[in-house]
Parts: C-alpha cells; structure tokens; sequence
C-alpha cells in the first residue's frame, strides 16, 4: 500500500492570502482544477455501520480506522468513486472503484448483489460491510477544493471552502439538496498531503500562527452540524 502523511490546519482567508501567493511560484495548480478559480466542487456521501464505528473511533482517538465514502466532481456523473479511506496513525491510504449512475442508485436503495460480483475487491467488501455491518449512508459533505501539486516529495496541497453538510436525502446528484455551513464565518480548511518527504522551501510557508489541526474531519463537523439542526428543529 502507498501511504501518505497528511496535515490539516484550519486557518483564515488573511492566511489563505499570504501561502497561495507564496505557492503559485513554487507548485502548479491541479490540471483538474479547471474553472477560472482554480477550484472544482466536491461532493462525497459517507456512510457508517450499525454501531457508527467510523464516528466513534475518530472521537476516541483509535489509530487504526477506515471510512467509505462515494465522491463525484462538479455535480457530474463521468467520475463516481466508492473509496475506502484507510488511517494508520500518522498515516493515510485510499483505496478506490469505479461506479456508475445506475449502481450508486442501487446502493442507495439497497441493491447491493452487483457488488459481490463485481471483480474488484473493494466492491466486494463494501458488498459485506453492508450486508453484514448495516453499512448505511450517513451524511453528505460539500465543499470547493482548490489544489495545487508539487513533484518532488509528491506533495498536493488544498484550499477548502465553503465546507458544508447535506440537509434531508442522501442524493448526491440532487441539485437542489438543502446545505448547511459547518465552519465559522472567515475560515477554511488547509491541507499537506506528501508521500516521500516534503520540501524544506515548503514546509517554510506552513502557516506558523495557527495550531497544527491534524483531529479536524468534515465528516464529523458534517455529522455534528446535522444532528444539531435536527434536534434545534425538534
């Protein structure tokens, strides 16, 4: 397996400013970032099992967890992705399978055979996750991701905006899905992803005011930020 190490900070758009300025003479922008931005639209439906393992053993700190998780770009069906998300410490690796329209519908609604005859294993075990653990979807996350990548190191780094949680379904092709913001006004999430090392003229533009926010998941802001609207809606 390829593992990467990941930082996240969560900072503000003054600190947003300074470390892209600094970043567009040192890395290229993501060839799919292709709007006039330099962003694109993410949108990802995670699910848990019955006992909401993938929520729990964030909170209680385990090392060694994994979530799942369906993502397209852009609101478009010409990439749909199941991806496993494996954390081992410091550590990430992501596994991923293709998807078609069709078949995340069928996976929404409960169809899942497809899967165990699929020949890709991933599918295979999502096939018994469901069956066997209730894997369900749980929440919805949006949010603009603007990328930039860098060849020495293989080191990526993302700007996420407008990081928000989905209302009421668990569509991801529904244009119309209500949202709601999960991060304070004025901030945004920052993160380093390399795999072999990372550059020391890098690593010299890490925003130095702001904590290291290595505990931050969207899927747990995403998840907190529904429950506390359903139970103020009660």
């Amino acid at each position: 397996m390829k593992f990467r190490h990941e930082m996240k900070y969560l900072i503000n758009y003054r600190d947003y400013a300074l470390i892209k300025l600094r970043l567009k003479t040192l890395m290229r922008t993501d060839v799919n970032a292709a709007d006039s931005d330099g962003a694109y639209f993410v949108r990802s439906l995670y699910f848990d099992d019955y006992y909401n393992h993938s929520y729990n053993d964030k909170f209680a700190g385990v090392q060694n967890r994994s979530k799942y998780r369906i993502r397209i770009y852009n609101c478009s069906d010409k990439v749909i992705k199941l991806e496993k998300k494996i954390k081992a410490g410091m550590y990430n690796h992501k596994l991923a399978a293709s998807l078609t329209r069709d078949q995340f519908y069928d996976i929404l609604q409960g169809n899942y055979e497809f899967l165990l005859k699929s020949s890709d294993n991933l599918l295979n075990v999502f096939y018994h996750e469901c069956v066997s653990n209730f894997m369900r979807p749980r929440v919805i996350v949006d949010y603009d991701r603007e990328p930039y990548t860098l060849a020495a190191g293989d080191v990526r780094i993302t700007f996420d905006r407008n990081v928000r949680a989905g209302l009421k379904g668990f569509d991801i092709f529904d244009p119309k899905l209500p949202t709601v913001e999960t991060l304070d006004p004025g901030l945004l999430i920052f993160e380093v992803k390399f795999t072999e090392f990372l550059p020391s003229v890098i690593r010299r533009i890490l925003p130095s005011g702001a904590a290291d926010y290595l505990a931050l998941s969207k899927y747990i802001l995403c998840c907190d930020k529904v429950l506390h609207k359903q139970i103020t809606n009660i």
